[in-house]
């Protein structure tokens, strides 16, 4: 049985003796790699099937579009036993990759993309089912040091899976790359099964309200409203300042793969702070530590406009200490503040908000990019950023509650 002194933050090996925490992270683990692995092959497979820039952008596309169903998915999670949802989505999507292996010219991209689309679908459900399981196994003292170590997982995932995915491309073709994503499905979904099951009424399958029930929960929350716009707004500015980021690169006199340089350091940066959120979250609250954290964020991108390669270093490492933190904030208080009926549609729909402006702003910051000079657009992000870090702030500071207050104890939360 895991304990936890009181007034004392979970540590990571707190989180890591708890026996249904340490079940999902590993899922969480075993799954990102091969997610991260097949993301990025993806784009250049159809790249050099088809030699078009367009059909391999529409890669990224077809993996993002599904958010924008959120509310709907998540409805799902909300109106099925989430454990055999989970099992099920993740089986599914095993048994669905291999036929990837028929891809072999420009024709089958669009069996490729399809494929994909099913991919995003299922990442939306995965995502709402796996946040509402969770939030009633996993002790509410646990959920903001587990969700820093998810997200220090998938950071770590995004820094190897990539190289490993590559090395099997060059080597053995897009195929390989499938199956072993598939086999990585396969296994998350048999630790899926041996998850703690919940009770029916505990896991809100009679769950009220309709679809959009999610979206309003969230926009009436005092406390999740202003940390959902937060995270958007963070994501929106990083979007961005992303479409930036190759004039900034040239000015330096690097060449555009000198990118991979920052994103391993952004990434160092991610993991780091995902070590060390759960007792950041829990001394400052919910809504100070995803204002001090989108402020990091704003101030290393800020840093990336000064011409200093040293200074650029840097501020990939803030930014990608800064940016998760907005993001930790919201799941965790998701999780701690949703009724169990609706933590199905609540967690898709926030992902909803905070992940869907990401899209459109590629496709703006993009465009931008043709009219601004590459410093201007970075410094525009920086302060779009600060402002986003003001909005919990003030927030707080109108008296609404600060932080993230524990829902009731649900009856299928359990600690061992």
């Amino acid at each position: 049985m895991t304990t936890l002194t009181p007034g004392r933050p979970a540590t990571v090996l707190t989180v890591l003796r708890d026996r249904p925490a340490r079940l999902f992270l590993t899922a969480v683990v075993v799954s990102g790699f091969g997610s991260s692995a097949l993301w990025l092959t993806a784009g250049v497979w159809v790249k050099d099937l088809t030699g078009s820039d367009s059909l391999a952008a529409l890669c990224v596309f077809a993996l993002w579009a599904p958010a924008l169903a959120g509310p709907l998915l998540g409805a799902l999670a909300d109106r099925l036993p989430r454990k055999r949802l989970l099992v099920a989505v993740n089986l599914g999507t095993a048994a669905l990759l291999p036929v990837l292996v028929l891809v072999d010219d420009a024709a089958g991209v669009w069996l490729l993309l399809g494929v994909l689309l099913v991919y995003g679908v299922s990442g939306v459900l995965e995502d709402a089912a796996q946040g509402a399981l969770v939030a009633g196994t996993v002790g509410a003292e646990l959920l903001g040091a587990f969700n820093g170590l998810r997200m220090t997982a998938n950071e770590g995932m995004k820094l190897l899976a990539p190289l490993a995915g590559a090395g099997l491309y060059t080597v053995y073709g897009g195929r390989w790359v499938a199956l072993l994503d598939a086999a990585t499905f396969a296994c998350a979904g048999l630790l899926y099964a041996r998850a703690p099951e919940v009770p029916r009424q505990a896991a809100g399958v009679a769950a009220r309200g309709g679809t959009t029930e999610g979206l309003r929960y969230l926009w009436r929350h005092p406390v999740l409203r202003p940390l959902v716009l937060t995270g958007a707004a963070a994501l929106t500015a990083a979007s961005l300042a992303s479409s930036a980021q190759y004039g900034i690169v040239a000015a330096l006199g690097r060449p555009a793969a000198w990118l991979g340089v920052l994103y391993a350091v952004q990434g160092a940066g991610s993991v780091l702070v995902g070590l060390l959120a759960g007792r950041l979250l829990e001394r400052l609250g919910a809504a100070r530590f995803a204002a001090a954290g989108t402020a990091l964020f704003a101030s290393g991108v800020l840093l990336r406009a000064v011409p200093s390669e040293a200074v650029v270093l840097v501020s990939a490492l803030v930014i990608g200490a800064g940016l998760p933190c907005p993001l930790i904030a919201v799941t965790t208080a998701v999780q701690r503040l949703t009724p169990d009926g609706l933590l199905g549609r609540v967690t898709a729909s926030a992902g909803t908000a905070v992940f869907a402006p990401n899209a459109v702003a590629l496709g703006v910051g993009s465009a931008l990019v043709a009219f601004l000079d590459a410093r201007a657009q970075t410094l525009g992000c920086g302060v779009l950023a600060l402002v986003a870090a003001l909005v919990p702030a003030f927030a707080g500071r109108a008296g609404e509650p600060e932080g993230v207050v524990p829902a009731p104890p649900r009856s299928g939360a359990q600690t061992s």
